[in-house]
């Protein structure tokens, strides 16, 4: 009946008026726009296969559930016991905020999979400023924990009185501070007409000057990577005198100081994680922004360029992972955690070092 009831209504349509052909052409190509009810307005949607667009709901889903997770126990570790409440860890806390905020960022990635932004023109403008809050305050964080390592590894005697637990929290509220109102100068023009840059309704686009592109460019990425590459390969030259000469001379400074010898064998085994950190956070950032700001991203298809921001998210899914394999504290506050044990009183004061 519904094939013979088909074949009717194209046989009507083709002895009717042309307002009824254009109805039905109409009808059939209103599931490919954004707005179907404004399809003279709207956008298209990205024409992909239906296994791909399932790929990657479901790959950004569980990339966007483990980040918030991971990051969450890493939060409420720092946070929780006091044996935690270091310089160092406060930088790790600033991070674990930023990348838990990107993991719940993703769910606004998942909803524009297709091509179509539906909550409309301010969100949009919101979605890019939150997107840049937490990238700049990311590559700030970054930029500070390389210092911190520089401070302790290059500076070990002076490092306690220049490196302070109020002087990290100052620094971290700072960066944050300044990532807010960078950003806010950057998209200034935005905000007097959100969605004036659409070209058709269902899409999310701000426009950026020139010399503030290449000012973002400058700042965000070419002198903040720079600083990271520097400082730690500066990092890993002091670093590696430092174990050949405790090498050499294990046996008197053990003799002399051996609670110098255990400062200095924690302090380079910090310096190696948050090393590995650093690598990964280089290696993840650097083929989105090297694509997006040179302004390339027109030559790369759809697949590529999703693959790109799937890389550049995976980083604050990494992190905690990296804690996680060589931090025995986390694995030891996680199983805290885990079996509510956090939850007695006199938890927060745990020896989990």
């Amino acid at each position: 009946n519904n094939k013979g009831g088909a074949s009717a209504s194209r046989v009507q349509c083709l002895k009717g008026s042309l307002s009824c052909s254009s109805f039905n052409l109409q009808t059939m190509d209103a599931s490919e726009f954004c707005f179907p009810e404004a399809f003279n307005s709207s956008c298209k949607k990205k024409v992909s296969l239906h296994s791909v667009n399932t790929l990657i709901y479901f790959g950004l889903s569980f990339m966007s559930l483990v980040t918030t997770a991971l990051n969450l126990l890493v939060i409420i570790s720092i946070s929780h016991f006091r044996k935690l409440h270091t310089p160092t860890n406060f930088l790790l806390l600033s991070l674990a905020v930023s990348d838990f905020l990107v993991g719940l960022f993703m769910f606004f990635q998942i909803m524009v999979i297709n091509g179509c932004w539906v909550l409309g023109d301010v969100l949009c403008v919101l979605y890019y400023v939150f997107s840049g809050v937490l990238t700049s305050a990311s590559v700030g964080t970054m930029v500070l924990i390389s210092l911190d390592r520089y401070l302790a590894i290059c500076d070990p005697l002076r490092y306690s009185t220049k490196v302070t637990t109020k002087r990290v929290q100052i620094c971290v509220s700072l960066c944050w501070i300044c990532s807010v109102v960078y950003i806010l100068v950057l998209l200034r023009d935005n905000f007097q007409q959100p969605g004036k840059f659409n070209s058709c309704s269902g899409e999310c686009v701000v426009e950026i000057g020139f010399v503030e592109n290449v000012a973002d460019l400058i700042l965000t990425f070419i002198i903040s990577i720079t600083v990271l590459v520097v400082l730690y390969v500066r990092v890993f030259v002091v670093a590696l005198s430092q174990v050949q000469a405790m090498r050499s001379h294990i046996v008197a400074v053990k003799q002399k100081h051996p609670s110098k010898t255990n400062v200095k064998k924690s302090e380079l085994k910090a310096a190696g994680i948050l090393g590995v950190v650093v690598v990964a956070f280089v290696f993840c950032i650097c083929p989105y922004y090297c694509v997006t700001l040179i302004g390339k991203s027109s030559l790369l298809n759809t697949s590529t360029m999703t693959f790109l921001l799937c890389l550049f998210y995976f980083n604050s899914c990494l992190n905690p992972l990296i804690y996680a394999f060589f931090y025995p504290w986390f694995r030891k506050a996680m199983r805290i955690i885990f079996t509510l044990e956090v939850l007695r009183s006199g938890s927060s004061g745990a020896n989990i070092l």
